[in-house]
């Protein structure tokens, strides 16, 4: 390989995507089976919607005449097909790139989490890294606190934006937000300290310390070991006040958590979260 070009295997790279593709079943990925169903495993179309793609450029990768897929692309792929990660730098290599890192800087989220999320059709969920920022949520989970999938950079982190943008504050009751300061600081320099000076942790701290007095001031309690509430309260601007109970589940392989949000049976928040379940398909879309 010379002059920068890159190695890509089309005929086994389009072999291992119809295999992994054959082998899934739309219950798999969270898609209704049907009726008169007769492929086996997902339809092409139903993958490149997974993987936010057209259906012309995923055929040609199935078939081998397709362009060289970008290293965002090949992600997307990956997460679609619910890849593990040996089988996503698998991909990767197929298409002539290094795989990505794996472990805390990595956003692929693991098969199994996948699953679970594919399976909370009526329930507030997120996928979230170490740092807060968001990989993947359920309709109602948009529904409560908007799309932050769609966030790019720093921002994507709930902890730098509570202190960058007080826009966000208002989905939390005013009488929470000095204790959720500590939280986030708390968080940010347990992550500090687990992944190093040069980390993304930390350059995150600097910027923080560089642009919000208020993080400075609870940045210097050097506060570890916070936890949040088992309860957590939203304000949100339709239905009011919510209390929902927060389950935490771990891939301590990729540093990633499920966030399942829950409401007691036949309280008030039980009611407002089935109010709120009218707002999803709208709030997704």
């Amino acid at each position: 390989m010379t002059g920068g070009a890159v190695a890509i295997d089309r005929s086994g790279l389009g072999e291992f995507l119809r295999r992994r593709r054959g082998v899934l079943q739309p219950e798999d990925v969270g898609l209704p089976r049907g009726q008169r169903r007769r492929t086996e495993g997902l339809r092409r179309e139903e993958v490149a919607a997974l993987c936010h793609m057209s259906s012309d450029y995923y055929a040609r990768l199935e078939r081998g005449d397709g362009p060289l897929p970008s290293e965002q692309m090949l992600a997307s792929i990956a997460q679609g097909l619910h890849l593990t990660v040996d089988e996503r730098d698998h991909l990767f290599r197929l298409a002539g790139h290094p795989p990505p890192a794996r472990g805390a800087e990595s956003e692929h989220v693991s098969p199994g989490l996948l699953r679970v999320l594919d399976r909370l059709h009526d329930t507030p969920a997120e996928i979230v890294t170490e740092l807060g920022e968001t990989l993947r949520q359920t309709p109602l989970g948009v529904a409560l606190t908007g799309d932050l999938t769609a966030l790019a950079g720093p921002e994507r982190s709930i902890g730098f934006r509570w202190f960058s943008d007080p826009r966000v504050r208002s989905l939390y009751p005013e009488e929470d937000h000095g204790f959720l300061s500590r939280l986030w600081a708390s968080g940010l320099r347990e992550v500090v300290s687990r992944r190093g000076p040069r980390s993304r942790a930390a350059r995150m701290a600097e910027l923080l310390l560089e642009r919000s007095a208020e993080f400075r001031e609870v940045w210097a309690r050097h506060e570890v070991g916070l936890r949040p509430a088992e309860t957590k309260r939203f304000v949100h601007p339709e239905v009011g006040l919510l209390e929902l109970s927060c389950q935490n589940l771990v891939d301590p392989s990729q540093s990633h958590s499920l966030l399942v949000y829950t409401a007691v049976p036949g309280s008030e928040s039980h009611a407002k979260l089935a109010l709120l379940s009218a707002l999803a398909p709208r709030a997704a879309s």
